[in-house]
């Protein structure tokens, strides 16, 4: 991994073609974001996306050439409403957002005063950008004082192949310390926001803080901080507040899943020759090709994966207890499938198997309470009454 688009020689032709093979010879590969890299860190034990990502196979035009397209994303009024939220809190040349790192992260250094600076970041294409970006970074760190970088351009190797990331901001620190800064639109009330938005974007800050970390280690003195620092609107109004979030372990995971995409060629040789996921294909060859390669599907890869429809529909199809959740898929131990599962609990499970035990144990549990319920339901309800005949009006 490297944070500077690579100088070393590029993979290697067969790599480059076998790659090209499976996303479509006339089909150009999808970069990979923060976003895409973040997901793929949310789940490790998924081949399928590690391929896919490390193909720049387009996702999205998959799910929708396999009828199962995605239905997820940002509504165009969360948009507008995080785009304005966004300019709010680095209005005024980033005071607000600039106290918010000090108050939270400054470690009772100097607050920042009017001489803070926000370098123009403008260049041509992203690797100019990127080259721009490194520079602002190594300028800042030599002038110690405090400066925001916004909207930065950061270049992560990813497979052989550059990823170009753009974080919401970086600060520079007076002593040399890099913060990387989310800015999100979901409310964060009485200091807590939802731990499910606060982990997605933890997951993603963890990528731009791997891409600082391979810049920082080229400069004297500079040093990216593992905590960032999470900006959201204060309980139910429009007014910033912070609170910072350590990514040391999401850094980790997303190192291990970044390591082994640059093996992509372990990834790739074990499938069939002339696999291909190009969207232009029937429907029935894609699903098939698909099928061919390893998936770990669970009910969180909802939220973040484009074919995650497909695979649940799969993992209806077979069975599996993952598609039931994680925790259930653990739980039932050698029990493969949810038939398996039913089956042990009806009583033709494996004898002396303690799952098979226990989901029999509970199937006579239920069975009491319902048979119970039953009996107290009836006793309770009152003895039937025949209504009484109308008097005779004679």
């Amino acid at each position: 991994m490297s944070s500077y688009p690579p100088s070393g020689p590029p993979p290697t032709t067969t790599l480059r073609q076998r790659l090209a093979g499976l996303r479509g010879p006339a089909v150009p590969p999808r970069p990979l974001d923060a976003r895409a890299l973040a997901a793929l860190a949310a789940n490790p034990g998924c081949g399928r996306r590690a391929v896919l990502d490390g193909a720049g196979v387009d996702k999205t035009a998959l799910a929708a050439a396999l009828g199962t397209p995605a239905a997820f994303g940002q509504s165009q009024f969360a948009i507008i409403r995080g785009n304005s939220f966004e300019a709010k809190v680095k209005g005024d040349g980033g005071a607000e957002l600039l106290r918010l790192v000090h108050a939270r992260l400054g470690a009772g250094g100097e607050p920042p005063g009017p001489d803070a600076r926000v370098p123009d970041l403008t260049a041509a294409g992203p690797e100019g950008r990127a080259a721009r970006t490194a520079l602002a970074l190594r300028e800042a760190t030599a002038a110690r004082t405090w400066t925001l970088l916004d909207h930065p351009m950061l270049a992560l190797e990813v497979a052989g192949t550059p990823a170009y990331l753009e974080p919401d901001a970086v600060v520079v620190h007076p002593d040399g310390r890099w913060t990387v800064v989310e800015i999100k639109s979901f409310p964060m009330i009485d200091g807590a926001a939802d731990a499910a938005k606060v982990g997605a974007a933890a997951r993603q800050a963890a990528v731009y803080v791997l891409a600082l970390e391979q810049t920082a280690g080229k400069l004297a003195g500079a040093v990216v901080d593992h905590r960032v620092l999470l900006v959201c609107p204060k309980d139910f109004s429009n007014l910033p507040t912070a609170e910072p979030v350590d990514v040391r372990r999401e850094r980790s995971v997303t190192r291990r899943q970044l390591e082994r995409l640059t093996r992509i060629e372990e990834l790739t040789a074990g499938l069939p020759e002339g696999l291909c996921f190009d969207p232009a294909r029937p429907a029935e060859e894609l699903a098939e090709a698909v099928s061919a390669v390893s998936a770990a599907y669970a009910p969180e890869c909802l939220a973040a994966c484009e074919l995650a429809f497909h695979c649940r529909e799969r993992s209806r199809a077979t069975g599996d207890p993952a598609a039931l959740g994680r925790s259930v898929r653990g739980e039932l131990g050698g029990l493969a499938t949810v038939e398996e599962a039913l089956a042990a609990a009806g009583g033709a499970g494996p004898d002396g198997d303690p799952t098979a035990e226990a989901l029999r144990q509970a199937a006579r549990l239920r069975a009491e309470a319902l048979e119970r319920a039953a009996v107290e339901q009836a006793a309770a309800r009152p003895p039937y009454q025949a209504p009484e005949s109308p008097s005779c009006p004679c």
